[in-house]
């Protein structure tokens, strides 16, 4: 799991953006290293958020930004009533279903910025009260997007985590390179 972009290395803006997004992709995913169903879907703090909501959440964001970008039907969107369930895992969902979604929503997000022409081509945005009427976006606004949305939700995660049994990032970055025989430094 990548915690540093040099976005030179990558060759490109495509590759830097899509580092940077599998970057914070990962912090978020990290908080989740060693816990239990229990601990990752507890709520330490006055907030209702939990790492497994926040995996479920993030992954599923990226799913519809994806839908949206290929202009496809979103088979997972939530409803109004249901939004809240895109927080928290429901009926007989795991987080090793929750990460293996989303490593096919990333698979696939990776492909299709990879074939496009460029990142100027633009989709249309859903007629929401957020958005304005007619709004277009880019699909490097989509990547800064992402990067936006995860990001945010990776300080959450951090937050949590350590609410619940002290580990810092730094340490789980430390225990991700170590799982993957990596060094620590």
């Amino acid at each position: 799991m990548p915690t540093f972009v040099t976005p030179e290395a990558h060759g490109d803006e495509r590759g830097a953006l899509l580092s940077y997004v599998e970057a914070q992709r990962a912090g978020l995913r990290r908080a989740l290293l060693g816990l239990t169903e229990e601990q990752a879907a507890s709520h330490p703090s006055a907030s209702g958020l939990s790492l497994s909501g926040l995996a479920k959440h993030s992954a599923e964001v990226e799913f519809n930004w994806l839908r949206l970008a290929q202009q496809q039907t979103n088979e997972r969107q939530q409803s109004a009533e249901s939004w809240g369930d895109s927080f928290r895992l429901v009926g007989t969902e795991t987080i090793p279903e929750i990460l293996a979604f989303w490593d096919g929503v990333t698979a696939e997000l990776e492909k299709f910025i990879r074939e496009l022409p460029d990142l100027d081509a633009t989709f249309p945005l859903p007629e929401t009260p957020w958005f304005p009427k007619d709004a277009r976006v880019s699909m490097r606004w989509l990547l800064l997007h992402l990067v936006e949305e995860f990001a945010r939700h990776a300080g959450h995660a951090d937050i949590i985590r350590e609410s619940l049994d002290g580990a810092t990032a730094f340490e789980l970055v430390a225990r991700a390179r170590a799982e993957d025989g990596a060094p620590a430094s």
